[in-house]
């Protein structure tokens, strides 16, 4: 990937904002189980950082996917993994689709409010029964009229407790389940939603929320591209999200490398540093060019979508690693820090239960591999495909 002046503008302002507009806050943040998405938000809006790849015509920068991408890495220097995640959610989570197959209508009235950061958004497709089977998605929008009626219940909706609107996948008819699904945005005002706050291990500054959907009525003209094409349109949507886990992750890792190598550089034990061992400094080194080969596969993956490609296996594939490479980095870490790693404020601690989500959401690690081994040609009933 050629990174270009454009490329590295965009880097400093980011790592600017995080230094002076996040970072100084996350202790209270996180203390507070949220933060004050829509105030942050609207900072990030006027510096155009929330369309960075949408539409000029909505307020967006109209760069490639790269840019966003760029943010995304930049965003690992946040000192939580909470905050990137709900902006992540905002930027390339439930707008996507949003961009590239809305109405004038639904990009007037969710898309561009949304770049400019006047609103808040989240992305309605996990349910209690299970979040990686997109297709066993229970919610139902009935058509009545001009509207559709909404009734069922999603979980685990990032950003769900503050939300301004909701991109939902609901079953539209009883058709096959791969086919009967649309994507509609949802006003989080409309009468018939209550939301259940979720409380959990970790990215505790991340509002997490359950939301029922009580015979809510929308208008059908709300409805994201053409009925039935919903689950064509999140799996899309999920090449990029699986893409900024990735991307968010790295300048995180290399982040917990460096504070322990500092740490154990200066920690001494039996009248020597803890870094001056040999399977210390060794597996330091092991860990940090295992990041750089998921920076590798990462930026090549985005290169390829930016030119078009089908990047499934590789946006996959690098998600699956992500994950994993979260859970040795953390967990070694936090073993070198010894006591101390294991006191709750800690940044190696913190970023031990915030992670381990990654390999979870946007697709668990299981489906991960299911989806690799499908495009190799391994599992049974199928044949290997083009690789990209």
């Amino acid at each position: 990937m050629q990174f270009t002046a454009e490329h590295e503008n965009l880097r400093r302002t980011v790592a600017r904002f995080v230094e002076t507009e996040i970072n100084p806050h996350v202790d209270e943040w996180e203390a507070a189980e949220e933060f004050p998405s829509h105030d942050l938000f609207k900072k990030l809006g006027k510096l155009g950082l929330l369309g960075i790849k949408y539409d000029p015509d909505y307020g967006g920068l109209g760069l490639d996917f790269s840019y966003s991408m760029v943010m995304a890495e930049e965003l690992g220097l946040c000192a939580c993994g909470g905050v990137p995640m709900a902006i992540g959610v905002h930027t390339d989570m439930c707008t996507p689709a949003l961009n590239r197959f809305g109405s004038e209508h639904v990009k007037s009235n969710f898309l561009a409010p949304s770049i400019a950061g006047d609103v808040v958004g989240c992305l309605g497709v996990s349910e209690p029964g299970g979040g990686s089977d997109v297709a066993a998605v229970k919610t139902t929008a009935r058509r009545d009229g001009d509207d559709y009626v909404i009734s069922g219940t999603k979980m685990w909706i990032t950003n769900g407790m503050k939300a301004d609107w909701c991109c939902l996948l609901a079953n539209t008819s009883e058709g096959q389940v791969h086919q009967n699904k649309s994507l509609i945005a949802v006003p989080m005002d409309a009468k018939g939603i209550t939301r259940q706050k979720i409380k959990k291990i970790g990215m505790n500054s991340s509002d997490t929320a359950q939301l029922f959907f009580d015979e809510v009525r929308v208008p059908a003209q709300n409805i994201i591209g053409q009925e039935g094409m919903g689950f064509t349109m999140q799996m899309l949507q999920f090449q990029e999200e699986r893409l900024y886990s990735a991307a968010s992750s790295l300048k995180g890792f290399d982040r917990l490398i460096d504070l322990t190598i500092e740490y154990t550089g200066e920690r001494k034990t039996f009248g020597k540093p803890i870094l001056d061992n040999q399977v210390v400094h060794f597996r330091l080194a092991e860990l940090r060019t295992e990041v750089e080969a998921l920076r590798a596969l990462t930026w090549g993956a985005v290169e390829q979508y930016v030119a078009g490609r089908d990047v499934t296996r590789l946006a996959s594939m690098a998600k699956l690693k992500t994950g994993r490479l979260a859970r040795e980095i953390t967990d070694t870490c936090l073993q070198y820090w010894g006591g101390m790693g294991y006191t709750y404020d800690n940044p190696v601690s913190r970023a031990y239960r915030d992670t381990r989500l990654v390999s979870i959401g946007a697709g668990a690690d299981e489906i991960m591999l299911g989806i690799i081994c499908k495009l190799e040609g391994t599992l049974p009933g199928t044949s290997n495909k083009k690789r990209t």
